[in-house]
């Protein structure tokens, strides 16, 4: 159990990566947090996003923003220049995808996530981008299938954590599965620039099969693997692929030559 005073030095430490007046948001926020019972979203800054991001209480939302926005999680991928259409897989409440529409202005974003309730906040956090993102209520699959959201628990439970699976015979679907071939064929660009992936175990899916139309058309893919299991099978599948790997906190970088 931190002391208050450790606990004021950690968010201050934080803070700092933010900038001045997203840091003393940040700041005052966190103490809103600590004394306070919130029971709406709040507003959350950060200089590597152009707009506000809304953040719910008692949830995985601001351990998702303190990745992205003070850990910079996606920090490998800075150096990418001429970013046309940008996939992110998993994209949670929308803090990747705001940070890629932020940091690559021209850029186009499609953005991917199943749960519903997550889903809502997405749409919140991306709509002042306009109709530089496309948000799409489903979950990444390797072929056509119906998808419901998974009973079983995944890693802390938490609503970063959401899985699905395919339903099951005489089981209503909650959603249809979308692949990457088809997100991109309907896009309107030949390639990927980005194609960010985190989603909760169902890379195993993703990379298992049906994948070799559209993974030479990556230019630069991050993805988080879940399992060894999981590590195997994406290996596997970008094994005869030009790309330069790397590791970056959590996520496997794989990046092809200029």
């Amino acid at each position: 159990m931190l002391t208050t005073t450790e606990y004021r030095l950690q968010r201050y430490g934080k803070s700092l990566s933010l900038g001045a007046l997203p840091g003393i948001v940040y700041l005052l926020q966190g103490l809103r947090k600590k004394y306070t019972r919130l029971d709406k979203p709040y507003v959350l800054l950060s200089k590597d996003a152009k707009f506000p991001v809304k953040c719910r209480p008692n949830t995985s939302d601001l351990d998702v923003f303190d990745q992205i926005f003070v850990g910079r999680e996606y920090r490998c991928l800075d150096d990418v220049a001429d970013v046309g259409l940008i996939i992110d897989c998993g994209a949670n409440v929308g803090y990747s995808s705001s940070y890629f529409l932020s940091r690559f202005k021209q850029a186009r974003v499609i953005a991917v996530e199943p749960d519903p309730h997550n889903f809502a906040l997405l749409k919140d956090n991306v709509a002042p981008y306009g109709d530089r993102c496309e948000t799409i209520c489903s979950g990444v699959w390797s072929h056509p299938a119906g998808l419901v959201l998974s009973e079983a628990t995944f890693g802390d439970g938490k609503e970063w954590s959401r899985t699905v699976r395919e339903a099951r015979e005489g089981e209503p679907a909650m959603m249809t599965a979308i692949d990457i071939g088809t997100l991109l064929s309907r896009s309107g660009y030949d390639r990927i620039s980005i194609l960010k992936v985190d989603i909760e175990g169902a890379e195993a899916v993703v990379f298992a099969a049906n994948f070799e139309r559209w993974i030479d058309k990556v230019d630069n893919l991050v993805i988080e693997l879940h399992s060894d299991e999981c590590r195997e099978i994406f290996m596997n599948a970008i094994a005869p692929l030009a790309f330069s790997l790397s590791e970056s906190d959590e996520l496997t970088v794989c990046k092809r030559a200029a």
